[in-house]
């Protein structure tokens, strides 16, 4: 794992603490790579990691929340799990490093508000009293300002999401990422082994397209040595509002989650169906859990609900 990466470093720069600094292929025409490979960029240990470490010393319980393909709807459903612990009296903090994406604040509707700081160092943005959260987009000057950064300047803002910002204390922080395994996921593993991580929840789509990518994510967990908690099957099935009939809207060519689980030997957490009512809730910055318009015994209220159960009982009876 990198220990750390120069500012002028070329994109996925493996760090100079590694054993492959001024070796591999990110470093070719790098100006750091000669230095690298006779080993005299290696540093000291990163400074920031004490720092870090008190930060995160109120935070219980720590979750990352992965995707192989983008759009099967992660950072929808971390925020509704971040809505269902809540409903439970769980204190939630999430942390949206899906830096050139950031969507988090738009679900959880505190799009447009700006990140203060203090002495402590920047506050969180809260949604209520047991819910805050931390994006980028808070830092930008508008919503619609591209995010143009290499892999050290994500690296670099990922550090500032866990060492600058005051978290106070939380029973869960869960950690949206962009989809994949890049430099973000990378930060992430290297912050989180310090301090500790619970594990990751990977959500996918039924069909094989998405499969394909949520199995390199499974083989990258456990490369780089993070617990898997379980999968989540987003957009499961649609149930008709009107007659309660189910389609199968994304077919399952290779049987779904459910099989590849079976196979690879990970945890079935649940299914969540698509469900017009979660799509508006998202859009318009709502908690489908006490939204008005929502039915409370609704299959994704309950699959929600039964999904955070498996989670704080992994969690907390570990």
């Amino acid at each position: 794992m990198a220990s750390d990466v120069p500012s002028n470093a070329a994109e996925h720069c493996p760090g100079t603490g590694s054993d492959q600094a001024g070796k591999s292929t990110p470093c070719k025409g790098c100006p750091n790579q000669r230095v690298c490979s006779t080993g005299g960029a290696k540093s000291a240990p990163d400074p920031d990691i004490e720092t870090i470490k008190e930060r995160m010393v109120g935070i219980r319980h720590k979750l990352v929340i992965l995707s192989g393909k983008g759009g099967v709807g992660k950072s929808t459903i971390t925020a509704n799990l971040a809505y269902a612990l809540c409903e439970s009296g769980k204190r939630v903090s999430v942390i949206d490093v899906d830096i050139c994406g950031p969507s988090m604040p738009r679900i959880l509707g505190v799009e447009g508000e700006t990140v203060h700081q203090s002495a402590a160092g920047w506050s969180p943005v809260f949604i209520d009293e047991n819910l805050n959260t931390m994006s980028i987009s808070f830092l930008l000057p508008t919503d619609d300002e591209a995010v143009i950064f290499r892999g050290p300047r994500k690296n670099g803002l990922i550090k500032q999401f866990f060492r600058d910002v005051d978290w106070g204390e939380a029973d869960y922080m869960l950690i949206d990422t962009p989809p994949g395994t890049s430099d973000e996921h990378l930060s992430i593993v290297q912050y989180l082994g310090v301090v500790g991580c619970d594990g990751v929840i990977i959500v996918t789509t039924p069909q094989e397209l998405s499969l394909l990518d949520v199995r390199k994510e499974i083989n990258f967990c456990r490369r780089v040595g993070l617990t898997i908690i379980g999968v989540i099957e987003n957009m499961k099935e649609f149930v008709c509002p009107s007659c309660h009939g189910i389609s199968d809207i994304f077919y399952g060519s290779t049987g779904g989650a459910q099989a590849m689980c079976a196979a690879m030997n990970v945890p079935y957490l649940g299914g969540i169906c698509l469900d017009p009512r979660l799509g508006e809730a998202s859009d318009l910055g709502r908690n489908l859990l006490q939204d008005s318009n929502s039915d409370s015994q609704s299959e994704t209220v309950k699959s929600f609900l039964n999904i955070r159960s498996k989670i704080t009982e992994f969690c907390e009876n570990d």
